[in-house]
Order: C-alpha cells, then sequence, then structure tokens
C-alpha cells in the first residue's frame, strides 16, 4: 500500500487499525520521507521511536535542488557522509557538507537539514546492520518483485494466499533478495544516544 502523498490523518488511521488488530510497537522503522506517516507514526508509538530516514529517497531529493553542473559533485559528497565508517565520522563529515553546501547551493543544505536526526538514526544500530538499514530499498524490491510475479493474477483466493505465495516465491528463488546484513546482532538494543548534529 502506498500512501506516500497522503495526510497524517490517513496514515494515523492505517496505523491504527493495525495496532488494533495486535501490531506491537516497532523496534526500528524505515520510511521515505512521507511527513505524514511519520507524524503518525510518531503519535501512535511516540517521539523515541527510532525512525530512519531512507538515505536514498534523501539522495534524490538533494539532486533535485541542485544545478545538474553540481550533482555529480554532491553525490561524492553525500556517498562520502553517509558510508563513513564510524557515527563520529559521519557526524564531521555532516558538518562539512553543511557547511560547503550552504555557500555553494542552500536549497541542499536547507534539504539535509529538513531530515535532521532520523537520516542518522541508523548509527544507533551495530555496524554490521548499517547497510540494509540506511535505506527502504530492500523492502521496496521486495514489494516490487512480488507484483511482478503476481501480475497475472487478478484475485487470489484467500487473504491467508498471499504470505503462503510471497514465501513460496522466495524459497524456490523467483524472488531472489540481495543478503540483508547484520541479522547476528538484531537482539542488541538500539543504543538511545543520536548524534550530536549541531553544524
Amino acid at each position: 500500500m502506498n500512501m506516500g502523498g497522503e495526510s497524517k490523518a490517513a496514515w494515523a488511521e492505517f496505523l491504527g487499525d493495525l495496532d488494533a488488530r495486535g501490531l506491537k510497537r516497532p523496534e526500528f522503522v524505515i520510511v521515505d520521507g512521507a511527513p505524514g506517516l511519520e507524524a503518525a507514526l510518531v503519535a501512535l508509538w511516540s517521539e523515541d521511536l527510532p525512525i530512519q530516514r531512507c538515505t536514498v529517497h534523501k539522495h534524490r531529493n538533494l539532486l533535485g535542488h541542485a544545478p545538474k553542473r553540481m550533482q555529480d559533485e554532491l553525490t561524492e559528497d553525500y556517498r562520502d557522509m553517509i558510508y563513513a565508517d564510524s557515527a563520529v565520522e559521519i557526524d564531521k563529515r555532516r558538518k562539512a557538507f553543511l557547511r560547503k553546501w550552504r555557500l555553494k547551493c542552500r536549497a541542499v543544505a536547507d534539504s539535509l537539514e529538513e531530515a535532521g536526526d532520523r537520516l542518522f538514526t541508523f548509527t544507533r544500530l551495530d555496524t554490521s546492520q548499517w547497510k540494509s538499514a540506511r535505506t527502504t530499498n530492500a523492502i521496496e524490491r521486495l514489494n516490487e518483485e512480488f507484483r511482478r510475479r503476481i501480475k497475472t493474477q487478478t484475485v487470489l483466493p484467500c487473504a491467508e494466499t498471499v504470505p503462503m505465495l510471497l514465501w513460496a516465491l522466495m524459497a524456490s528463488g523467483q524472488i531472489q533478495m540481495r543478503k540483508v546484513d547484520g541479522s547476528e546482532t538484531l537482539a542488541q538494543p538500539i543504543a538511545p544516544i543520536s548524534l550530536d548534529l549541531a553544524a
């Protein structure tokens, strides 16, 4: 279900329905930046819910604010920041990114600041999980592959058919996912400390 452009009320209704049916508070949420979704998540499960903004979606958003002649440089600076090896290094490079892009293209810096701490929530996890936790791509790829495989089906017999079909397609190798990293450290608690993002 794609409700990216919908309001907080629509998302609140959707999440409220899941909550009423027994969905527990998530340990970690990755979103593509829909403000209504983020607001509804916080309203239902509080401000301290660990929400990660998708770094791939934010990169695309930043490119939309930059002139074409600056986009390669922007991409290099952004990747240098997002893919740094430690939270301390990411914070250092973020500050440098903001200083540079406030001068080169203010809209880029403003867009990065708009995401705030939530663009860097992944740094609160074990580093082995960073690759999988930075982006919604794995989830989107799974949905895309599933839709492609069932395109010829007009109706599925019942709701229980959906997970059965999904797992059958994955088990048979018809849907292949890139390895989701960090499964060994998933049980570790998420660090409560956020980055010092003052630039």
